[in-house]
């Protein structure tokens, strides 16, 4: 049976840069199924706490405890950012990288990526360069080279922020098939219909804390704080 990463304990973290706090403290956990979506207002703290929990931010304070090794757990994990950091090469050679640095024979990585790629029916552009994409597909292509090494979470930071309906109708198709497959998702969005669609549970936060971290029908349904009624209502939340 294989070890799972899961549960995620995170016990009083704190970010803070120049001077400027972002995040904390923030105690949560993170169960081993589900679909989180992270909602709140610009400024609350989402793209920090989800670069904090896959360590991308140094934390001035508190822990952040896989069930497994924090290297092994680092291994399990993929991150896709607003905007897709694109490499010098085709689109199928960006899909296949994370499998070349594991150690994947080249030709396997490429099948491999070729197959991703077809699910989203970029494969038709596998050798184009990936700077030639549209927005849509260069979002595509990210999401498949963080999917391509199967991980256990998958960590999203407002990824169909730009796109449009179409791309992001695909986007949420994939992601909706990856979940049920067994992956962990945790997305930021600021899009009330897509957190409706996609959430079994939602984090809301403002001001660097997790007000609430509830199932997603009770959420929407009834929030338990003013913050997040007046967010939900449309309202400036300051």
């Amino acid at each position: 049976m294989v070890e799972t990463i899961l549960p995620l304990k995170v016990s009083d973290i704190t970010v803070r840069k120049r001077g400027v706090h972002l995040l904390g403290p923030v105690s949560i956990e993170m169960a081993r199924k589900g679909f989180t979506i992270v909602m709140g207002p610009n400024g609350a703290g989402k793209s920090t706490l989800l670069k904090a929990l896959h360590g991308m931010e140094r934390l001035v304070g508190g822990t952040v405890e896989w069930a497994l090794p924090q290297k092994a757990a680092q291994e399990r994990q993929s991150f896709v950012f607003q905007t897709p950091t694109l490499m010098r090469r085709s689109v199928v050679e960006n899909v296949a990288y994370p499998l070349l640095v594991q150690g994947m024979r080249r030709a396997e990585a490429m099948d491999v990526a070729m197959s991703w790629l077809a699910r989203v029916g970029l494969a038709d552009m596998a050798q184009n360069r990936a700077s030639y994409l549209s927005g849509g597909e260069r979002q595509k292509m990210a999401l498949v080279r963080a999917l391509v090494r199967d991980p256990e979470v998958l960590f999203l930071d407002e990824p169909c922020a730009n796109l449009d309906g179409r791309a992001t109708r695909d986007i949420e198709g994939l992601l909706q098939e990856v979940h049920a497959a067994g992956t962990r998702v945790v997305m930021a969005t600021h899009d009330f219909g897509q957190a409706r669609r996609l959430a079994s549970e939602v984090w809301f936060m403002h001001r660097g804390k997790v007000l609430e971290a509830t199932p997603a029908e009770a959420f929407f349904d009834q929030p338990k704080t003013p913050q997040a009624q007046a967010f939900l209502n449309g309202e400036i939340v300051e």
